[in-house]
């Protein structure tokens, strides 16, 4: 309350006294009486003034305890949350000293009342990890801090954060490694068909279903537990894994002996496909469930139950197997003695019949390797063939001179007649034959063309396969047999034959040139005989329905299938002699007599 100045207390005392005198002389009191009267009125007014100076005096003691409480709580509070300032009390009044310390005391406090409430969130926590990793369930739910408020420093809150800190990163690991051990009993138990929700809820219950707020147990003996379910369910994985490739292995070899269709190795082949599997690798579910190690057990006893049945017939079928594999080979084989001797001896029953269809698979292998060695030689050989076939008919057909008059038939001949040439030879014509074209028709320039060089071509042909014999001889150290006879005799002695026959072609050849020259001079001298023409598809030896068909024989070994007529093909040569059938041109004509 503001007091007024003491000008106004006066002026109002003043004022109020005059009031006061006037209305005792109204009243007519004496001095004695108004005397009495301002006595009591100053002692009342001494009264008054005393209860205040009292009271404010009281108020004053009532600041100075308040700024010592305030010093002492600030200072109190310093030291609690470690504070490194320093306080002073400010200059001025009471007042004004304790408006200042207010606020700083109002911080302090604050600050302490949220670094309480930090290490109350930290201790409940940290006591709440500690029960989860001791495995206390009722700690964990009713987890209670205790705080020393005599020590709330950063210091200290610091060491609180760490210790909580390297507990949530223990209860991570710790998790992470629950989480591990239960994906691996997942995988375990979907791959063996093990109740796996019954299993976790045997470890713990938390690991199945957690309750409302409460995490999975972290507990050392939850972990244990874990680790010790997962290692028994790897042993067990171990053990089926092995048993199943051990019944794989043998249903495989069943299926061999058996010979069992595809269709029904499908049925296993989830089986059989983890023969070659690490324990790691096998992680589909149900492979090594009871279920499918039972079903591998009844069919493993089923095929054993056929195999002695069918063993007999199964030898002997690897041996006609091996029979047919030398024989398309063309190579000598004991087919009825060793049969005889493999009948007699599962007859006998003194072998052991896996022991020979072992042995067979390895004859088979051998005649398969074997085979393949010889295959390039027999294919080559078998060109050779064809292609002498080829030339043999050929031969014969151009041996026909109405081969190009019309007739039923012609054009087949043609047509064949053309893909013999081919065969026989595919080497370009030269040039010195395009002059033929305005003579001849187009079909006998092209069996001008490709009889030109036919015979180099089988020769190189024959040397080709010479040498690939050769080489095959070299590389084993045994002679190249063709139906018990050795292949590169036979062909050294057709390739001898061959050439006395082109040696006595050659002669032939120039024999008839100079029975041509003869007749021409003769020609010259008496003039030339009228030419009678028979009638179209006519001939004195041959028609044209009767062109040859390819035959064989006539080779120095008959089963070869090379025809001795052939090397009769070559009578017609590139500026030598006109070929027999060459009668559309006039006799004086200038390219005949030319070549």
């Amino acid at each position: 309350m503001r007091t007024s100045s003491p000008s106004m207390s006066q002026t109002t005392c003043g004022s109020l006294l005059q009031e006061l005198q006037k209305i005792w002389d109204e009243i007519g009191e004496s001095d004695t009486e108004r005397d009495k009267m301002l006595l009591e009125l100053e002692q009342e007014c001494l009264d008054i003034y005393r209860r205040k100076v009292e009271n404010t005096r009281k108020h004053k003691a009532d600041l100075y305890e308040a700024l010592a409480d305030a010093e002492a709580e600030i200072a109190e509070l310093i030291s609690v949350l470690g504070e490194k300032t320093s306080f002073s009390r400010a200059k001025g009044t009471l007042k004004e000293q304790l408006s200042s310390m207010k606020p700083i005391l109002e911080e302090l406090r604050v600050k302490k009342e949220q670094r309480v409430k930090e290490f109350l969130e930290i201790k409940s926590q940290i006591i709440r990890i500690c029960a989860e990793i001791a495995g206390n369930d009722q700690l964990i739910n009713n987890a209670e801090a205790h705080l020393d408020e005599h020590d709330l420093t950063a210091k200290r809150l610091a060491e609180c954060r760490s210790h909580l800190e390297e507990l949530q990163n223990e209860k991570v690991l710790r998790l992470q490694k629950v989480n591990g051990h239960i994906n691996g009993l997942y995988e375990l138990s979907m791959t063996m068909c093990v109740d796996f929700r019954a299993m976790l809820a045997e470890i713990h219950p938390s690991l199945v279903d957690p309750g409302c707020g409460q995490s999975k147990s972290i507990s050392n003996d939850t972990l244990a537990k874990l680790m010790g379910a997962v290692n028994s369910l790897k042993q067990e994985k171990q053990q089926r894994l092995q048993k199943v490739q051990d019944l794989a292995s043998t249903l495989i070899e069943l299926w061999s002996i058996l010979e069992t269709s595809t269709v029904e190795q499908k049925k296993f082949e989830h089986v059989t496909s983890l023969i070659s599997s690490s324990v790691d690798e096998v992680s589909r579910p149900g492979f090594l469930s009871l279920n499918v190690i039972e079903k591998c057990v009844n069919e493993v006893e089923q095929l054993s139950t056929l195999k002695a049945s069918k063993m007999k017939e199964l030898v002997l079928k690897r041996q006609t197997e091996l029979e047919e594999i030398y024989k398309g080979v063309h190579v000598d084989f004991d087919t009825d003695g060793v049969r005889k001797t493999l009948i007699n001896s599962i007859d006998s029953g003194n072998v052991d019949l896996s022991d020979i269809l072992s042995c067979m698979d390895d004859k088979i292998k051998q005649a398969k390797e074997e085979a393949q060695s010889r295959k390039d030689i027999l294919d080559k050989l078998e060109k050779w063939k064809h292609a002498s076939e080829e030339e043999n008919w050929l031969d014969e057909y151009e041996k026909d001179e109405n081969r190009y008059c019309a007739g039923r038939g012609v054009h087949k001949n043609l047509k064949r007649a053309e893909k013999a040439r081919l065969m026989v030879s595919k080497i370009p014509c030269e040039f010195v034959f395009i002059r033929l074209l305005f003579w001849l028709k187009l079909r006998v320039f092209f069996q001008l063309c490709h009889l030109k060089m036919h015979w180099k071509v089988h020769c190189a042909l024959v040397e080709n396969l010479m040498s690939k014999i050769k080489t095959w001889e070299s590389e084993r150290g045994t002679q190249f047999l063709y139906d018990k006879e050795p292949l590169l005799r036979q062909l050294e002695e057709y390739t001898v034959l061959r050439q006395h026959r082109e040696e006595e072609k050659r002669r032939a050849r120039e024999q008839k040139k100079l029975q041509e020259q003869l007749a021409t001079e003769k020609e010259a001298i008496f003039g030339s005989r009228p030419n009678v023409k028979k009638p179209l598809g006519q001939s004195n030896h041959n028609t044209i329905v009767g062109t040859p068909v390819a035959r064989r024989g006539g080779t120095p070994s008959g089963h070869l299938g090379i025809s001795g007529s052939k090397e009769r093909r070559d009578s017609i040569r590139v500026g030598g002699l006109i070929p027999v059938n060459f009668v559309a041109l006039p006799k004086d004509d200038p390219v005949s007599r030319g070549n």
